[in-house]
């Protein structure tokens, strides 16, 4: 990992210098108002450890591109779910132009902490070689993480690095890295312990295992908390994040999004927050205006972290 934390203007240099190639063959700039036909396939991702096939779920705009990248880490508290769990959203951000592609990762009854980032992060790295073959722009690829799965992307964000999560060799790649251009989120589990805490009040005791299943040994819920990596003040990469929180989400609980955000900003760090009145945890799997603001919400975000990046690499 880098020795220095790296803020969003360094961040951005880096990945302007980085992604100017693909600026130049991506021709117009990503329009989040666009509208276009999408076509979705799978392919097999990789076999896990358990022997379980991992599958990836493509959904490809239809058109020349490239088109920004961006990788599905779905939710489900670490034990559950898989590719198919965020397809709305994976559909709505693809219909604007964005290859998505979504991934099973590990569950934690196959095998515990790090399994699911080290799929995430292989997945980040396997994207960037594939991305091409489904018109998409490996010098641009993002992260969209619901619940458990904005939990791996924060780590992905941070970690990009980390040789616990890069532990899969991705053949014939040796020099493709996990960095990330921004992740966007929905309701994220930021702080795990107090998320544990949390569940232990309420006495929902599923929850309860679900954490206890996935932190094996018990202390690599700090050891992973992105809350507390800031704490700490771990060096860390700090790439732009959008975090999406429900108002009536008694699962993770605004106030854990709250301190975690203004942590990530005075790390140095971009970090938007939005609050959503009269919403749950899982406010983005029911139609209603509110879960079109979030898909407005996350397009919009990509469209300006990527301008952001093009101006930069304009101004080297």
């Amino acid at each position: 990992m880098s020795m220095h934390p790296v803020g969003r203007r360094e961040f951005l240099m880096t990945m302007a210098v980085a992604g100017a190639a693909g600026f130049a063959r991506a021709g117009a700039a990503y329009d989040p108002a666009a509208s276009v036909d999408v076509t979705v396939s799978e392919v097999e991702f990789r076999r896990n450890a358990a022997g379980r096939m991992l599958m990836a779920r493509i959904y490809q705009p239809k058109g020349a591109g490239p088109f920004p990248t961006v990788l599905d880490l779905h939710g489900g508290a670490w034990n559950a779910k898989d590719r198919h769990a965020e397809e709305p959203m994976d559909r709505a951000i693809a219909a604007s132009g964005v290859l998505v592609v979504a991934i099973d990762m590990t569950l934690a009854p196959e095998a515990p902490y790090p399994a699911c980032v080290q799929d995430a992060n292989y997945g980040v790295r396997w994207l960037k070689t594939k991305a091409a073959t489904w018109n998409g722009d490996p010098s641009r690829v993002g992260i969209y993480g619901s619940s458990s799965g904005g939990h791996v992307a924060e780590l992905l964000a941070m970690r990009p690095r980390d040789p616990r999560y890069n532990a899969i060799a991705l053949a014939g790649a040796a020099n493709v890295d996990a960095t990330i251009a921004y992740a966007a989120m929905r309701s994220p589990i930021s702080n795990p312990f107090l998320r544990y805490q949390n569940a232990e009040t309420l006495k929902r005791d599923a929850m309860v295992k679900n954490h206890t299943t996935f932190f094996k040994p018990w202390e690599t819920i700090h050891e992973s908390n992105p809350q507390e990596i800031l704490d700490r003040h771990e060096p860390v990469t700090l790439p732009p994040l959008l975090v999406m929180q429900g108002a009536l989400d008694d699962n993770v609980l605004p106030a854990f999004q709250e301190k975690f955000v203004a942590s990530y900003r005075t790390a140095g760090g971009e970090c938007q927050y939005h609050l959503f009145e009269d919403s749950e945890h899982e406010w983005v799997a029911k139609p209603g205006p509110q879960t079109d603001r979030a898909r407005e919400m996350v397009k919009q975000f990509i469209a300006r972290v990527l301008t952001s990046r093009q101006d930069a690499a304009r101004r080297l």
